[in-house]
């Protein structure tokens, strides 16, 4: 089994309090990384940092709404307080209103543009400076397979991810080799992701769907760590990971 270069590396998450980030801050963890926990319910986040702390790894936190760009910046000067180094920024926190465009939901594009789009780009702009100094750095962001295959109802949601794929690989091309820029897209995954829906019936579909066909956060949290593993000179680009029986 491959070993990843994982130990020692410290990594910022967004969105980390739960699902897919949750998964992620427990592996990488386990892994021997120090993990810099984000996520707007401080609560949560203790008792992650504690879970964490009590199987031996290490872990800060601090309440981040990645609406706000001094959250973010907060969040990573944790990181340097704390451990003294940046290594990854993982851009994790999302969400998804879904409804057709003529339904005219001006309220939900706003917070799925404030979160998915510029919680991104606020993490980069906290990030990228530390990384610049120190001369290496590795960004991931969490997409999502909606932006590959567009579908009614998921528009604006699959617009601010493209965006962030078309953002990314541009700065990785930009970035010259000093900056390794991962783009993770994950299918129907296990997770509370949908409860934030105000639309009722694609809610209920939406979770009927998950529960039959939905893959566990676990198997994005791997892709995250295989992409980080990877040797100083290796840029994992683009990584698709859905159920095999997603269309």
């Amino acid at each position: 089994m491959m070993k990843y270069e994982i130990k020692g590396k410290v990594v910022a998450i967004t969105g980390a309090s739960s699902g897919i980030g949750k998964a992620i801050a427990l592996l990488l963890a386990k892994e021997g990384a120090k993990v810099v926990l984000g996520a707007r319910r401080p609560d949560r986040l203790e008792e992650l940092a504690e879970a964490i702390k009590a199987n031996g790894g290490e872990a800060v936190y601090a309440a981040t709404d990645v609406k706000r760009r001094d959250d973010l910046i907060g969040l990573i000067q944790l990181a340097i307080a704390t451990y003294g180094r940046l290594d990854v920024m993982i851009n994790n926190a999302g969400i998804s209103q879904l409804s057709r465009i003529d339904e005219l939901d001006v309220d939900g594009w706003e917070e799925m543009i404030d979160v998915n789009l510029k919680g991104v780009l606020y993490g980069f702009a906290a990030a990228i400076p530390i990384f610049r100094k120190q001369g290496s750095g590795h960004i991931i962001n969490i997409i999502s397979t909606a932006g590959i295959k567009i579908t009614p109802m998921m528009g604006v949601y699959a617009g601010t991810k493209n965006a962030v794929r078309t953002i990314s690989e541009a700065l990785r091309q930009e970035s010259d080799g000093w900056l390794r820029v991962t783009g993770i897209s994950p299918g129907f995954v296990q997770t509370d992701f949908v409860n934030n829906l105000k639309n009722q019936e694609m809610k209920a579909a939406l979770l009927e769907r998950m529960d039959n066909l939905g893959i566990s956060p676990d198997a994005i949290a791997s892709a995250v760590a295989f992409a980080i593993g990877q040797p100083a000179n290796v840029d994992v680009g683009d990584i698709v990971i859905r159920p095999a029986a997603q269309d």
